[in-house]
């Protein structure tokens, strides 16, 4: 009887979700006797080609890591899509966009003049720009297109599941792998990861006082922050409320406050906005003033709240005047 054929590819992505997955360790060993994998592009040296020649609907599950942010890695997307049963959005990148979704708070046009003409070790004295067609010596020269915005993958092809984080750990991982391989997938669209806030299984919650109350804002790095008690009842912005459970607390676990990485907790939209709202009940302040000074000691709310997640977010990028 044929193996199940399984895909694993990076689109615009740091490398760590294809660490997550080598972190499996021995279980990695049970996973590959039990699959073909038929694409691993960091790992393994496979054709894009090959992908092309296959049946469509032959992969029975991609795991795509990454955003999308050129038309090479929308490419890629696209021909996964087709030869795949299944497609899993693995890890915060592909699920909402990630850390480079950031990148949407500028313009394409301001980040190129930055990288090739701006930054102070950049020598560019003809201003070369990338191009997507060039001339060298009679050859043409093709590069991707840069889009003017990063994607999360749902915005480009349709997606089965989703398994956030930052990236998801190992035994996460092994558990969607499992549930596919053993047919005991949940129905689709679901995120595979637990449906509460990380709250929930905070160690941290027990210390967490019955009403929170905040007189200031501090930054993690300004404080010696106590390691057992609740990050916000602190003072310090923690987005555990507002996102979801299933990462393993690893921030907490090196009394790091948590940064969202898992998106928005079951039935919220917009993480980042449900913590402003959270927020807003809690903070200590009589008047407009007081609200104020406050408020202006949260340094970059979009940047902490949004830090993986503009793309998927209300926001999605920055407004440009025409």
């Amino acid at each position: 009887m044929a193996k199940p054929k399984i895909a694993i590819c990076w689109l615009g992505s740091c490398g760590g979700c294809d660490e997550a997955v080598v972190d499996m360790n021995e279980v990695l060993l049970r996973v590959a006797a039990a699959v073909d994998i038929i694409l691993w592009p960091v790992a393994m040296d496979f054709k894009y080609d090959s992908l092309k020649g296959m049946k469509n609907g032959e992969i029975a599950l991609s795991l795509v890591n990454g955003h999308v942010r050129n038309s090479e890695q929308e490419e890629i997307a696209k021909l996964l899509r087709e030869k795949s049963q299944l497609i899993l959005a693995f890890g915060s990148c592909a699920c909402l966009g990630g850390t480079p979704g950031l990148a949407n708070l500028t313009t394409k046009e301001d980040i190129f003049s930055w990288v090739y003409r701006d930054a102070p070790t950049v020598v560019n004295p003809n201003g070369n720009y990338p191009q997507t067609t060039s001339s060298v010596n009679g050859k043409v020269l093709t590069l991707p297109e840069f889009y003017d915005r990063v994607y999360a993958l749902n915005d480009v092809i349709d997606v089965d599941y989703y398994l956030p984080g930052c990236p998801p750990p190992p035994y996460s991982v092994m558990y969607a792998v499992s549930a596919v391989l053993e047919d005991k997938l949940p129905p689709k669209g679901s995120i595979l990861a637990p449906h509460r806030a990380l709250c929930d299984s905070c160690k941290r919650n027990q210390s967490k006082p019955d009403k929170i109350s905040i007189k200031e804002i501090r930054r993690i790095h300004e404080v010696e922050a106590d390691p057992d008690t609740c990050f916000l009842a602190q003072g310090i912005i923690c987005l555990g409320p507002a996102t979801r459970d299933g990462c393993g607390e690893a921030c907490m676990s090196i009394n790091m406050p948590c940064r969202g990485c898992f998106g928005p907790v079951e039935g919220v939209e917009d993480s980042g906005a449900k913590f402003i709202s959270a927020m807003a009940s809690i903070l200590d302040a009589e008047s407009d003033e007081e609200v104020a000074t406050v408020v202006n000691q949260f340094v970059d709310p979009v940047g902490y709240l949004y830090r993986f997640s503009v793309p998927a977010s209300m926001l999605q990028k920055k407004r440009v005047e025409k």
